[in-house]
């Protein structure tokens, strides 16, 4: 896959970049595969909006992904590889030796023809083949890792990402997840082999805000624009600064931007080994 850059027409045209979709091979997508999708515009079951910022965007249908795999020991043929309008990666079409079909998340250098499985004992180490973490060779790197074994892939699941399999220690496996966190996961987890498909997406400029509220995103403004009632940082004459002694805050009045707010005695503390971020 690769970034498409037009001749500036326009001046929205003129800062953007589209994908290009050589990778895709098929436009319609499976229709037994295919569900409705509600839209909720960042509103809970109350009607209150709790996630701001959301709303509008082009209707889609969600394509049911399958992130548990648990068909073992059955090939699976590569049909297609797929455009999907709900995540960054691209998604691949298989068929089992049965005739039943899945969607998987394919993974960077997966062709139409090629075969995969998923099992839980010892198999072949190639890209898009899914096994236990204690079954893959230590360097290897894998994505849709479980963090409960059974409950289906959790981790590592975005456009472009990995993580690599550092050390098997006890009942654990060492991961370095994208983020640069060290983590301990179970070794009965399973993960899939290989590196997630279109890595290039982050390189993507959407140039104008329309392109945004096509992807459901609403226009967000500072806190400084808005009136005291409505920010802390509200009011003043003109472009005032945020200007409070206890630091810049959110618009509930939290502290904001810098401040660390996840809590000390968190249940997973214990299973992370390296912090993404090393403390001062």
């Amino acid at each position: 896959m690769g970034i498409k850059v037009y001749k500036p027409t326009t001046p929205g045209r003129r800062k953007s970049s589209v994908q290009d979709f050589s990778d895709i091979t098929n436009i319609v997508p499976e229709k037994s595969l295919v569900t409705t999708l509600k839209k909720h515009s960042g509103r809970n079951n109350t009607g209150k909006i709790t996630v701001r910022h959301r709303g509008g965007g082009v209707k889609r249908l969600y394509r049911v992904v399958d992130f548990k795999c648990t068909k073992f020991d059955i090939e699976a043929e590569v049909k297609t590889i797929e455009y999907d309008p709900n995540r960054g990666a691209r998604i691949m079409l298989v068929e089992y030796t049965g005739g039943e079909k899945a969607y998987f998340i394919a993974p960077k250098g997966i062709t139409v023809g090629d075969k995969v499985m998923s099992s839980k004992n010892k198999i072949e180490a190639k890209v898009g083949n899914r096994m236990p973490l204690e079954f893959i060779p230590i360097g290897l790197f894998v994505y849709n890792v479980e963090m409960t074994p059974g409950k289906g892939g959790q981790l590592v699941r975005g456009a472009g990402n990995c993580a690599q399999l550092q050390v098997m220690e006890g009942k654990y496996a060492q991961l370095k997840l994208p983020s640069g966190e060290v983590r301990m996961i179970k070794k009965e987890c399973a993960a899939t082999v290989g590196t997630i498909s279109n890595q290039d997406k982050s390189l993507v400029r959407w140039g104008k805000a329309g392109r945004r509220r096509m992807l459901g995103w609403r226009p967000i403004v500072k806190g400084k624009n808005m009136n005291p009632i409505d920010h802390p940082h509200g009011g003043g004459e003109g472009h005032s600064p945020i200007g409070l002694r206890g630091g810049p805050k959110t618009p509930w009045g939290k502290k904001a931007l810098g401040v660390k707010t996840r809590k000390r005695s968190k249940w997973s503390n214990k299973f992370i080994v390296q912090r993404r971020k090393k403390s001062k």
